[in-house]
């Protein structure tokens, strides 16, 4: 199947062409409410943010360290849902901006609306790729190829676990990007090390065409540059959320958000 070409791939072109590392920054959508998410979103760009990774906040986050969890938590409780998420994501095309949108969260608000009613709606907002962390790819008919036949990429997470005999599962209708996750563990629960990284994305280049991007963490500017210079880009979010949960202000937030991104194209 030839997939259509996603604003996620253009980004990607368009970074390789001016040899310039992707950065990618994390929010909870919601947090700590509806109207502060929203100024923060549609900041990203103009921070220097190259892919925007859009949580939506679940019950259940099993994948995810304290800080992802509690901003699930405030999120819910100031009545953040998928269509608010989704109404997020509309405002930024609403100003006309062009930055990817990947969703990432869990399945079971997906099913409970029903998959071609979400793929419908999520293309409709503008969103451009999924990250949906508890369906294996043994589970790809659930989602995973009705969304990549719907025009959004699904990115697929590979882990310091993911041996040479898994990696070809993971990578198999993967599109738009690989997200390695740095270390094992939940997100937030350490430091990223670009030594322990370089091999282990070198390696899952050697399979694939796809940029691989890096994460989990990663929580200063050095560190993004240093996990970039190894990698196609940097993703940042339990950083970020944390900011948000001291209650810095939306431009405060950005303000932090830019320094990383300054520390990620510098690489």
């Amino acid at each position: 199947m030839t997939r259509p070409v996603t604003r996620i791939d253009d980004t990607f072109a368009r970074l390789r062409a001016a040899n310039r590392k992707a950065f990618v920054a994390y929010v909870m959508a919601g947090d700590p409410d509806y109207d502060t998410s929203l100024r923060i979103v549609l900041g990203l760009p103009a921070a220097g943010v190259d892919i925007i990774e859009l949580g939506l906040p679940f019950t259940d986050p099993m994948a995810d360290g304290p800080t992802i969890q509690l901003a699930g938590q405030r999120a819910l409780a100031a009545g953040q849902t998928l269509d608010r998420t989704l109404d997020i994501a509309r405002a930024l095309r609403a100003t006309g901006d062009q930055t990817p949108i990947v969703l990432m969260g869990y399945y079971n608000p997906i099913s409970s609306r029903g998959v071609p009613l979400f793929l419908e709606q999520a293309r409709e907002a503008g969103i451009d790729g999924l990250i949906v962390v508890d369906l294996p790819p043994e589970e790809d008919a659930e989602l995973c190829l009705p969304a990549q036949a719907a025009g959004l990429n699904f990115i697929r997470l590979a882990t310091p676990t993911t041996d040479d005999r898994r990696l070809p599962k993971v990578l198999q209708n993967t599109s738009g990007f690989v997200y390695y996750v740095s270390i094992t563990g939940i997100t937030g629960s350490a430091a990223a090390q670009a030594t322990d990284v370089g091999p282990e994305v070198a390696r899952i280049k050697s399979q694939t065409d796809l940029p691989v991007i890096v994460g989990f963490g990663i929580r200063t500017p050095e560190t993004a540059r240093d996990i970039a210079s190894v990698a196609d880009g940097a993703v940042v979010g339990s950083a970020i959320v944390s900011e948000i949960a001291q209650g810095r202000s939306p431009e405060e937030v950005l303000a932090f958000v830019r320094s990383l991104a300054e520390g990620a194209h510098a690489a």
